[in-house]
This record gives structure tokens, sequence and C-alpha cells, in this order.
């Protein structure tokens, strides 16, 4: 339940069940103009007072060539204003997201560029972990927003966390 005694704060999508088949659309392995474009997100039962919203979102079975599983990051998005009530389908990488997205920014992936970053995998079986953190207060993190930086700053200022896990 949230803290407002309501429904449990949940992340979901109209394309994707929890622990359902990424869709290869926003996978590399879609074709022409439905190729790696980001997947839509709606969020229900926002904590109360949540000021933004922050998605991370992993491959959190990505290997470490070196070593052991290290999670992927395929996207990264701060200060999303509690009043917008999803991303549509290929809002990553938009130059004008419109009045209702004011604020909000998109940080870089583990290619070091921003937005979304399909995967892309030699085998199948990851699982893509999109997590969405309420925030009690906006988010700065200067021009260039990472994963580690964005963790780091919401140390106790997270009122709740919603996830959605895709197989791809």
């Amino acid at each position: 339940m949230a803290n407002d005694g309501s429904e449990e704060f949940k992340l979901v999508s109209p394309s994707i069940s929890n622990e359902g088949r990424l869709p290869r659309q926003y996978t590399d392995e879609g074709q022409g103009a439905k190729k790696n474009i980001s997947p839509p997100l709606e969020w229900y039962n926002l904590p109360q007072g949540t000021k933004t919203l922050a998605l991370v979102v992993e491959d959190i079975d990505a290997p470490d060539p070196d070593g052991p599983i290290v999670p992927w990051t395929q996207w990264v998005m701060v200060n999303i204003p509690p009043s917008a009530k999803k991303l549509p389908e290929g809002f990553s990488g938009k130059e004008d997201m419109g009045e209702e997205y004011a604020g909000l920014k998109e940080g870089n992936n583990d290619l070091k560029v921003p937005g979304w970053c399909a995967p892309k995998l030699p085998t199948h079986g990851h699982r893509v972990q999109f997590k969405l953190f309420a925030l009690d207060y906006e988010v700065n993190l200067g021009n260039k927003v990472t994963k580690e930086k964005l963790l780091d700053s919401i140390e106790g200022h997270v009122l709740g966390e919603a996830i959605l896990i895709a197989k791809y």
C-alpha cells in the first residue's frame, strides 16, 4: 500500500506484461521504424508527497566479460513531473516533450549517451528491469545525469519504488 493508505504504487506498460516478453520493437532486433524505440510506461498510486519521479532501466542479467553479472543501464530519466501519468511509446529522444513534461531530463545509458538504449544481446533470457522511484524532491545533477549519480543523490529521498520486469 502507498503511504496514504491507497493501493500499491505501480509501474505498468500497455505493451509488456510483468515478467512477459519485451516486444521486438523495443529492442535492437526490430525492423525499420519499429526498432529501438522506448516502450510506453504508465504509473498509478503515487505515494503522498511525491515531488518528482526518476526512472532507471537495466538489463539485470548482463554479464561482465571479466567477472560477475553487472547490470547494464539502458535508460535513465529524472524529474518526471508527478502530474504526468505516463511516458508514451517512442518518448525517448524527442525534442519537444510538451508542457506536461517540463523539467524532465534524460540521463546517459551505459553507452554514455542520453536516451533509450535498446537491448541487443548475444543470448536471450535476460531480464530488463524498469524501476520508477517516487521522490520527495527535485533532482539536480547538472548536465551529465548517470544512474550512479542519481542513485547517490536520492538516498533518503525515496518515497516508493515500482518495478516492471520484461524478459528478453
